[in-house]
């Protein structure tokens, strides 16, 4: 294992060399799947001293870890189905990324828990935050602290009198989980993986009974290759029975797709200096701060349509408006409402007919000699399931294999990070920012700020603010594109900023902006501009259309619709015979 130098800039030319490196080398492990779990394995593989390829057919987070409801958390509502281990690691995770992984990107977040019926709830809801405490949950947060009725609407105004009686203050996380799925790919690069997105697998490579790697394809151009690996490991998340499928083995375990939406409203529609849970019929139900805005979600429903681009209806609006109302004091409507966003959650399957008892667990089966496969799972849990892929698939490499060091591998970006922030002013006063620009930017590049704005110091214009996003200034564009492998617009507004969710228009006001920054960076030419414009004004436009719907038949029929900025990918993948 080694630092590359540079590596970790995921741009075009990293891009074009990795499609070299992925024909002409023999890999120890390749990982398919972009989301938090699959840069999770090539990490922990990397920093092993393994070979390591990942390929995601789509960009980094696109699935389910670019949707989730933001919080990297212990899962409280856990302890109610006494699954106390999986909350102690999730504790644990959480603690090591406040503070040594990614303290740049998770942040401290207060929770007030409304209490809603009088004497037994204190005394059940306590016991059980004192346990989360407990367990790990107050190291590097303060522990609970009770409030009265009055104490509570102190906190969070908006709430209506009538629906609490007291409440409890407690403490969880909050992390931007694309921007942090991107940099754990950056990561993995930096100590040596090979990593590329619009790369798909079409098939698998065999040498007897035994997966000896994948076949690929360019879902930008169409190009083909194959990947030579010891072992394949298959983090694909909703799409692990897919790949399955193309790989012709049996699975040990199925994937059931379970869709989570939030919606995404301004600041001031609730006023309240904490984040709010609150229990519903099914789960809970989150009121999350996120910057000039609040997420609220999550719905929690059976899906069984497109797999990557799952569609909100407008029964789920209306069930998270429905649940949010009951407890505040003005009403909120559609009319409030910015953003929406849908994921699909991975369960394991067969535990029970509803999706919201299944399993967050998570399983490793090896499939077959020389395949892996990864489920289930929370997204807090990445870093623990990534380590138990590599320790499976260890079984298939020929050489010794050391044991797992990500605990101790801080995220690009985190070292310094500490120290930069008692440099704000300094920082500002050198790029001409006001201090509170430049706390935004360290909360989402860490030590790296300094990479983004020297690009802006080459190009003054470009420490602007983006016209019809200003929370966003140009260089963070420019930047995604140069060092963090966006290659599309989508891939820009949706995960490398949160434009697409965070303002009215849905990025549709900045598209032909921001593609004209990027255009130089990805040689892009004018008709090619002008494609991207389009393709993601449908997308936009497919989204919106789709939240009328009463169903998620008719919205997935009109979400589907909108055209693939990816113009090769393939969907399905259709199995072919393999070749020997």
């Amino acid at each position: 294992m080694s630092k590359q130098q540079g590596a970790q800039f995921l741009g075009p030319q990293q891009r074009e060399a990795a499609w070299e490196q992925l024909q002409t080398e023999q890999f120890d492990v390749v990982v398919v799947g972009g989301g938090v779990v699959g840069v999770g394995a090539a990490l922990d593989a990397a920093t092993r001293g393994l070979k390591v390829a990942l390929v995601e057919a789509r960009d980094y987070a696109s699935g389910t870890s670019s949707r989730s409801s933001k919080m990297f958390h212990g899962g409280l509502r856990y302890l109610e189905q006494l699954e106390f281990g999986l909350v102690r690691e999730a504790l644990r995770e959480r603690e090591l990324s406040l503070t040594t992984l990614a303290p740049h990107l998770v942040k401290p977040l207060k929770f007030l828990f409304p209490l809603a019926h009088r004497v037994w709830e204190r005394p059940y809801m306590a016991a059980g935050i004192f346990l989360y405490d407990r367990m790990g949950g107050a190291k590097s947060v303060p522990s609970q602290k009770h409030l009265t009725r009055a104490g509570a609407l102190r906190m969070s105004p908006s709430l209506k009198r009538s629906s609490l009686t007291g409440g409890i203050q407690y403490y969880d996380t909050v992390v931007d989980d694309a921007r942090h799925t991107m940099t754990v790919a950056r990561t993995a690069a930096h100590y040596g993986a090979v990593v590329r997105t619009s790369t798909q697998v079409v098939g698998f490579l065999r040498e007897a009974d035994r997966v000896s790697g994948v076949r690929v394809r360019d879902c930008e151009d169409g190009r083909t290759a194959e990947v030579k690996g010891h072992v394949v490991i298959n983090a694909t998340g909703v799409w692990t029975d897919e790949i399955q499928a193309l790989s012709r083995q049996r699975g040990r375990f199925r994937v059931r797709a379970s869709k989570g939406v939030h919606i995404v409203v301004p600041r001031d529609r609730i006023v309240s200096e904490a984040a709010i849970i609150l229990r519903t019929e099914k789960s809970v139900l989150f009121v999350i701060p996120w910057g000039s805005h609040w997420i609220i979600g999550t719905t929690d429903t059976d899906w069984n349509l497109d797999l990557a681009h799952p569609a909100a209806t407008k029964a789920d609006i209306d069930y998270i408006l429905g649940h949010v109302n009951s407890v505040l004091v003005t009403p909120l409507t559609h009319a409030d409402i910015d953003g929406v966003y849908a994921g699909l959650r991975p369960l394991l399957a067969g535990e029970s007919d509803e999706t919201s008892k299944l399993s967050r667990e998570h399983a490793v089966a090896r499939v077959a000699p020389g395949l892996v496969a990864i489920a289930g799972g929370k997204y807090t849990m990445y870093r623990v399931m990534a380590e138990d892929a590599v320790d499976v698939a260890a079984e298939d490499i020929p050489a010794r294999v050391a044991s797992s060091i990500t605990e101790k591998v801080p995220l690009v970006g985190a070292d310094g990070y500490f120290a930069l922030i008692n440099q704000t002013v300094q920082l500002g006063e050198q790029y001409g920012l006001h201090p509170y620009r430049v706390k935004h930017l360290l909360d989402r590049y860490g030590s790296l700020i300094t990479e983004v704005l020297e690009l802006g110091r080459q190009t003054p214009e470009l420490l602007q603010p983006i016209t019809d996003a200003p929370d966003y200034l140009q260089v963070e564009a420019v930047y995604a594109a140069a060092a963090e492998g966006a290659l599309h617009l989508d891939d820009i507004l949706a995960r490398r900023t949160r434009i697409a969710i965070e303002y009215p228009h849905r990025g549709v006001n900045c598209a032909q902006q921001v593609a004209g920054l990027v255009a130089p960076i990805l040689g892009w030419d004018a008709a090619t501009v002008e494609r991207e414009v389009d393709t993601y004004r449908a997308r936009v436009e497919a989204e919106i259309e789709s939240q009328t719907q009463p169903d998620d038949e008719s919205a997935d029929a009109l979400r589907a619709a909108a055209p693939e900025s990816r113009a090769e990918i393939l969907e399905p993948v259709v199995v072919v015979p393999d070749r020997v």
